[in-house]
């Protein structure tokens, strides 16, 4: 009988409103959102039927723009409600006005701060008048997070003018003189820069800044083919359950006083307007980064949060890969990722999952770090720089990029954490029965080195070369492509008689124990075998041995 029912009832709804305008159709969903019912029952469905209709309808009329930022501002938590042509968003610490002519086009667009005059929105304005609402909506959503603050009006205005106090000292800070480190002046300014690229002073923006971008320096690789990931973080404030001593006046000196660091000296809040508030500060990372138990206890005295530990190749991999990235799990939990390169060489990374799921290679994933006083966001950012900076390296080995058919994966590397900042990379040389490793040490977020052992090469460059295509690329696959590409030529150029015995004297002299070759020869063959069939996976403990070998070998060469 239901059935019946339904099969009665969906044409004569057909036929019913067949007739009816869109401006109807919107008023009888309208309703149907307004009218009272059971609150546990989600109007979701309805929203997202009225947005759709929306969507589709290309006419533009006063009552349907203002029904589309009418939807808009519920989405985002807002309140609503339209005058003499202009729309009001509203939320507890400002507002938007919105001027509509009468053919629906939207005429000015301003931001209204709690406490201060209107402030006219180009950006804002140009997005509703290309008809972006999402665009819009996701900017609203900024200003509302921003604005967002909780407790009473008491501690909501004492936050905000804490926040505001906050914001000129850091924007103090950010126009003090510096040394300059990268050609480009904007990736400097969000790299080098003390608070990076900060964005404030205006009423339409949210109090952001850009604090990381992978350096390319003008070198066309895997990691600027694609769009980098530019690491932000949002200022705010939100309550806790600590109460914390913040600034309510400026607590840099003018002009400033600089320490031998070249930090500003900072006037002790005691001595300056300050409230015991239920509150702090907080860097809202955008997106969220996974951190290094390492650099989790550098920020220890500020992070205070509950955080899930997993093999930081793991989170990484998570944001990082595409729908088609060629990767795959064996039963020893070794990750292996496939990188296709430019000219369509072909890279195999194998990440032992062993050595990575210990405690301290593992990573927690932080979307937010509190703090209280505008001296902790210098070195706050410097700590997460670092690891943004071992993070690009190592999330480079997942990058995926379409194999032409028929390709066949010739090169094989395993990484292996070696410290809380670096990590080597083993692989078989060029004509060479032995393997090579690459030691990636990443001692500050703007220093990168490079170390090669048992590649037979004798050319003092070589680290040097490598340091400086690391630093321009940020990219492991593109580091060992160079890398092979060099020890090609170097292997390549004949040796003349005399070099040739002067060569084979010192091979002699400096030979490895036997114990030392079946440790290699026995290291190279599982290399081989796994090379061959990846899915059986990489034995971990004979690549560790021959690689711990070679480095000892070189190392007895260079003392000798």
């Amino acid at each position: 009988m239901p059935v019946m029912m339904d099969r009665v009832t969906i044409p004569e709804l057909r036929l019913k409103f067949a007739e009816k305008s869109w401006a109807d159709t919107f008023q009888l969903v309208r309703r149907c959102m307004e009218k009272s019912r059971d609150e546990s029952r989600s109007r979701k469905p309805l929203e997202r039927s009225l947005e759709k209709l929306q969507e589709e309808s290309n006419v533009c009329t006063i009552n349907t723009t203002k029904l589309r930022l009418e939807i808009i501002a519920k989405q985002q938590g807002m309140s609503f409600h339209f005058a003499e042509a202009t729309c009001y968003l509203s939320a507890d610490l400002f507002y938007v006005e919105v001027l509509l002519l009468p053919c629906g086009e939207v005429e000015e667009v301003k931001v209204v701060p709690h406490g201060e005059s209107p402030v006219p929105s180009e950006s804002l304005l140009q997005l509703l008048r290309s008809k972006n609402f999402a665009a819009f909506s996701l900017k609203l959503q900024g200003l509302f997070a921003q604005y967002n603050i909780p407790g009473d009006n008491e501690i909501k205005f004492k936050l905000l003018a804490s926040l505001q106090c906050l914001g000129k000292d850091l924007w103090k800070i950010a126009h003090l003189p510096r040394e300059q480190k990268y050609f480009d002046p904007e990736m400097d300014l969000i790299n080098n820069g003390r608070i990076g690229d900060l964005s404030m002073g205006k009423e339409d923006c949210p109090f952001t800044m850009r604090f990381f971008i992978p350096p390319t320096n003008g070198t066309k690789t895997l990691v600027s083919d694609l769009n980098p990931v530019v690491q932000a973080a949002q200022v705010t404030v939100v309550v806790s359950d600590v109460t914390h001593k913040l600034q309510m006046a400026s607590v840099v000196p003018q002009p400033p006083q600089l320490n031998p660091q070249g930090y500003p000296v900072f006037v002790p809040l005691n001595e300056v307007p300050n409230e015991m508030l239920p509150a702090c500060f907080l860097l809202k990372l955008q997106p969220a980064m996974p951190v290094m138990p390492s650099f989790v206890k550098k920020l220890s005295q500020i992070i205070d949060v509950d955080l899930q530990w997993a093999p930081l190749p793991k989170l990484l991999m998570r944001d990082s890969l595409s729908a088609n990235s060629s990767w795959e799990m064996t039963c020893e939990s070794n990750m292996i990722f496939t990188v296709t390169l430019p000219g369509g060489v072909m890279h195999s990374y194998v990440f032992p999952g062993a050595a990575w799921d210990v405690p301290a290679h593992r990573g927690a994933v932080v979307d937010s770090v509190p703090f209280t006083h505008p001296g902790h966001v210098p070195a706050l950012l410097e700590l997460l720089r670092h690891q943004c900076a071992i993070n690009t390296l190592l999330r480079s080995c997942f990058i995926f990029h379409c194999a032409s058919p028929g390709s066949v994966c010739g090169l094989h590397f395993e990484v292996l954490p070696e410290s809380e900042s670096s990590f080597s990379v083993t692989f078989q040389p060029p004509d060479a029965d032995s393997l090579g490793v690459l030691l990636v040490n990443v001692p500050k977020p703007h220093q990168i080195t490079c170390s090669l052992f048992g590649a037979n090469t004798r050319d003092p460059s070589i680290n040097e070369y490598l340091s400086s295509v690391i630093m321009s690329c940020m990219s492991i696959p593109e580091t060992m492509r160079m890398l092979y590409n060099k020890l090609e030529d170097i292997t390549s150029v004949p040796l003349s008689p005399s070099c040739s015995a002067t060569t084979e004297t010192e091979n002699d002299h400096s030979a490895p124990s036997s114990t030392a070759v079946a440790d290699t020869s026995r290291a190279l063959a599982t290399f081989s075998q796994s090379a061959a069939m990846p899915k059986d996976g990489f034995s971990v403990s004979d690549l560790t041995r021959s690689a711990l070998t070679v480095a000892k070998s070189e190392s007895i060469l260079e003392i000798n």
